[in-house]
């Protein structure tokens, strides 16, 4: 009886580091996702502006960019923060399916059977 509670012990510990897992997942996608409406701003103000040169900001200091220059690069900033929201969403899923898994290892008739696996 000792060793099942250590192991149930043990699938509680891994649900619950996956459980971080997620909320560290989750922090991160916020985080890209108000880059994006920034950067989706930021694009619709371009658009807007007449002038062909525009300052944009590089680190502590300001630069004049060309209008096309600076709307490429914000249009690469997006697609990298794309892709790095589906990286996430991916890994998400994954844990998501770890702790929906174990969750059937910790109850119903499955129990004994996955504890002695």
């Amino acid at each position: 009886m000792a060793e099942e509670s250590k192991q149930v012990q043990q699938l509680l510990n891994q649900a619950q580091l996956y459980q971080q897992q997620i909320q560290s997942i989750l922090a991160q996608k916020e985080t890209l996702n108000i880059q994006l409406i920034e950067i989706g701003k930021a694009l619709e103000e371009l658009e807007k502006t007449k002038e062909g040169e525009v300052y944009k900001i590089a680190g502590p200091i300001l630069i004049k960019s060309k209008k096309a220059d600076a709307k490429k690069d914000l249009k690469e900033k997006e697609d990298v923060i794309r892709t790095r929201l589906k990286t996430m969403e991916s890994g998400e899923k994954r844990i998501r399916e770890k702790i929906e898994d174990l969750r059937e290892k910790l109850s119903g008739p499955k129990k004994k059977q996955a504890i002695a696996e």
